[in-house]
């Protein structure tokens, strides 16, 4: 039994002082109370570590590498997915296998809990299938466990290179399976999840509407009846013109009428949508998965965060292609979003809650259902995903309730205040330093050396 005594706390009441948390040896909270014996942790403020709802781990290797400009003028999200498919033509599941450990380590130190990864390289260079069809997926378990981090593994569907149905071509063939291939690799993917951690979660994830045609898409959501669904939707303008050009509805419009849209599905970025469609996606219960980093880095467009969160839909927030993993940052990203179209401020406050109180609510809620995973909350029975930070510093001053949160967001030093997180009750990260960094980052940087000889 772990003990942790906490100056401040955030339940789902609100915040608590002088609290007493303890976790059981099944990685749950046993008991959120008053003080009643010697702590083996004492720390200044207790925040849930939410879910990173969405990853592509392999794209941590890119960081950096997109940012000088093409040939073409209109230099865009298209250039950019060139460069990434020319990337993966390198590597092998050793090379994923190191660079998944780093992002889940550097994941862990930012104060996420968990993570979903959003994993579509299934094959060897050319498309050719590995003997095992899971290798890739295993790697990922095998890093997750590495690491120490909670995951939610959403094995992607992607068959075709556009609406057209045509053939994948490059990189993208690594991709690639047919619906029956595909259920098979899904079926040796959640076997692989069952044999880790017990807080591991298996989901599932038809890539976009772009990558799987109709007849795809049902059979995959129908043939995976449990878990999260998360799949692409309405990120940039040129796939919404491509998908009512060939299925005579835009993106968000098509799916809710052609699928019971509820809870269990997780929509990522949803950029390019109306007012109509905001508020009817809010109110299926779906989960809209912002990374506002990568959509920044990648021009998508700005969130309707605003009428969304107004029509009470439930939003959680990913580092997608992990250029840069700062869980305050993304918050802060999607704030400053909304204030710079509407020339507002505070754009996401409500009259009992403060910007800062109100993203990490939703970052804790939201990423906790599309992951799955029976955490968000500083609650008995709940997995014990938890960070704990310094308050007595320059960034928060020994601040109280929801004012240290919009400190940790918005004064920009909110991950150096990070001391310790749990996942599961795992103590991953102490001193603000993970338990394995030396060698994880050795390895990934052994890694990189050979990968960047050749890129």
């Amino acid at each position: 039994m772990q003990v942790i005594h906490a100056n401040q706390v955030l339940t789902p009441s609100g915040w608590q002082s002088c609290v007493e948390v303890k976790i059981d040896a099944n990685g749950r909270i046993a008991h959120v109370g008053p003080v009643s014996q010697s702590p083996t942790h004492q720390v200044a403020l207790l925040l849930p570590a939410p879910q990173n709802l969405h990853s592509h781990a392999f794209q941590r290797a890119m960081a950096g590498l997109t940012e000088a400009k093409g040939p073409d003028p209109r230099d865009s999200f298209w250039s950019w997915r060139r460069l990434m498919y020319k990337f993966l033509d390198q590597l092998t599941p050793e090379d994923v296998e190191a660079i998944a450990a780093l992002v889940f380590m550097e994941m862990l130190e930012a104060g996420y809990g968990a993570v979903a990864e959003f994993h579509y390289l299934h094959h060897d260079v050319g498309g050719e299938p590995y003997e095992n069809l899971a290798e890739m997926s295993e790697r990922i378990v095998a890093a997750a466990a590495h690491a120490g981090i909670g995951l939610t593994l959403l094995p992607v569907h992607y068959q075709f290179g556009g609406c057209d149905r045509r053939a994948l071509n490059g990189g993208q063939r690594r991709f690639g399976n047919d619906p029956d291939r595909f259920l098979r690799l899904h079926a040796d993917a959640a076997a692989a999840v069952a044999r880790g951690p017990a807080d591991a979660v298996i989901g599932v994830a038809p890539h976009s509407l772009r990558a799987v045609d109709p007849l795809g898409l049902r059979t995959v959501v129908e043939q995976t009846a449990s878990g999260p669904i998360h799949m692409h939707l309405a990120e940039q303008v040129a796939e919404v013109d491509e998908v009512l050009a060939h299925l005579g509805a835009r993106p968000t419009e098509w799916l809710l009428d052609n699928h019971a849209v509820d809870g269990r599905w997780c929509l990522i970025h949803c950029t390019q949508m109306t007012d109509d469609e905001t508020v009817a996606l809010a109110r299926t219960g779906a989960v809209a998965g912002l990374c506002p980093i990568t959509e920044s880095s990648l021009g998508d467009g700005i969130f309707n965060g605003t009428t969304y969160l107004g029509a009470k839909g439930t939003v959680g927030f990913g580092s997608d292609s992990n250029i840069h993993i700062a869980l305050f940052e993304e918050l802060k990203t999607l704030e400053y979003s909304q204030r710079l179209r509407d020339r507002s401020r505070a754009a996401l406050a409500t009259q009992n809650r403060s910007t800062g109180r109100v993203l990490l609510d939703a970052a804790a809620t939201g990423g906790a259902r599309a992951g799955g995973r029976d955490s968000g909350r500083i609650e008995v029975g709940a997995l014990a995903d938890l960070m704990a930070l310094d308050d007595d510093n320059e960034w928060l001053c020994n601040r109280r309730g929801d004012a240290v949160l919009d400190s940790l967001i918005f004064g920009g030093g909110g991950q150096s205040c990070i001391r310790d997180v749990w996942s599961a009750g795992r103590h991953v990260v102490a001193r603000g330093r993970h338990f394995r960094r030396d060698a994880i980052v050795d390895r990934y940087k052994q890694t990189m050396t050979r990968l960047e000889t050749d890129f």
